[in-house]
Order: C-alpha cells, then sequence, then structure tokens
C-alpha cells in the first residue's frame, strides 16, 4: 500500500536544469567551444564529476571547473531572480498532503539550495523530510538518497513513490526499490529513460490521485 512520496527537486519541482544549461553553455562559448544539451543532459542529476568531465572534453585547461562554475553560478543568479515551479507541482504537493500520505525530499543538490528555492516558492511546508547530498557518500545514480528518504519517513520502499525527472534519478529510485514516476524537463525530456511505472508531460497532465488510482491498481487489479 502507497503511503508516501519522495520528489526530486532541480528540474521536477523548479526547472533550474534550462537556466543551468544557458548559463554553462554561455561560459563554455566564451572559451570557442559549444556545450550541446545532450551532453549536458547526460550530467544531470548527478555528482558534479561528471560535468567536470565534459568540460575537460571542451575546453580543455583554458580554464578549471572552479572559474566556470563561478562564472555560471552568477549567471543563474539572475536567471533565478523570480523562480517559478514547474506546472502542477503544489497542486501535487498540497494533494498529497490533504491525503494523509508521508512527503519527502530526494536531491542530489545541496540542503541549502534546496531550501532556499522550496522557502521561495511557498513549499517548504509540505516536506517532512529533506535528503540532500549533504547527508548521504553518493549521491544518484546511487540509490542512498531513496533509501535514506524512505527510511526517515519510517516506511518501506514498497510503501513509497519517487518523481523523477533526470535518468540518474530514476536509476536511484528503482534501484532504491521504490516505483518511479518520471515527469521530464526541457532539458531530459529526450533522455532513454528505463524501469519507470509512469511518464507524464507535467504533474498538469494528470491529477495526483489519478496517477497513484492508477498504481494501485497496476500492483493490484482487484484493489
Amino acid at each position: 500500500m502507497i503511503k508516501g512520496v519522495v520528489f526530486d527537486f532541480d528540474g521536477l519541482i523548479i526547472d533550474t536544469e534550462v537556466a543551468w544549461f544557458e548559463a554553462y553553455k554561455e561560459v563554455v562559448a566564451s572559451y570557442g567551444a559549444d556545450l550541446p544539451l545532450a551532453r549536458f543532459a547526460e550530467c544531470v542529476g548527478t555528482t558534479d564529476d561528471v560535468l567536470y568531465g565534459v568540460f575537460r572534453e571542451l575546453i580543455g585547461n583554458r580554464a578549471g571547473f572552479e572559474e566556470i562554475e563561478a562564472q555560471a553560478a552568477r549567471l543563474v543568479d539572475e536567471k533565478m531572480k523570480n523562480p517559478v515551479a514547474r506546472e502542477g507541482v503544489a497542486d501535487y504537493l498540497a494533494e498529497a498532503k490533504r491525503q494523509g500520505y508521508r512527503v519527502a525530499l530526494a536531491t542530489s543538490s545541496s540542503r541549502a539550495w534546496a531550501t532556499h528555492f522550496l522557502t521561495a516558492l511557498g513549499l517548504m511546508s509540505y516536506f517532512e523530510v529533506l535528503v540532500t547530498r549533504d547527508d548521504v557518500e553518493r549521491v544518484k545514480p546511487a540509490p542512498e538518497l531513496y533509501v535514506k528518504a524512505v527510511e526517515a519517513l519510517g516506511l518501506q520502499s514498497e510503501q513509497a513513490i519517487a518523481f523523477e525527472d533526470s535518468v540518474n534519478g530514476c536509476k536511484a529510485a528503482v534501484s532504491a526499490g521504490l516505483d518511479c514516476v518520471i515527469v521530464p524537463s526541457v532539458v531530459t525530456a529526450d533522455l532513454p529513460f528505463e524501469g519507470y511505472v509512469l511518464r507524464l508531460n507535467s504533474m498538469a497532465e494528470r491529477s495526483f490521485s489519478d496517477v497513484i488510482d492508477e498504481l494501485k491498481e497496476r500492483a493490484n487489479p482487484n484493489w
């Protein structure tokens, strides 16, 4: 029986990924190189080491990652001055709480990053548990973030579902034993997702209750 819901953050709740892609692309261009969307998309939802490797490949030793990151961060700050949640997110969170589901966040980003935007969006109060990269040794696609989130909710993995927008996040959720609903962003829409139970274009496409009912039906047709 589904008792809990675990949400990813970047790209799922708020589309920070587009802002970071645009910022990195602009910075990389200043060094005479191009950052293809497909290459950036592969790095979404996991450790920055993957992105470091892409930059080394594209611009060699012309700039260190710290320099690129600092320049990109300044651009992202400008782009994200007025953050907006993805369509349907607030409705999902409100409905999940109203129906008594336990709600957690599992993100490869830092706690400071996630709490800043959740507070700005007025969504912080919906989450009982926040598990971030500050709490684990390995981020997604390793399952540790999801394992810890489910444990903190006092549930078993089969009692929770995950909502994700990235391949790395989906892999993490499935590896932790959760059914995963994917809601790809503009950045991740063309990636080869595997193992998910349901795909949505946005949370506005179907209500939270409809999604839960379908997952229950799939688990037990006689529900």
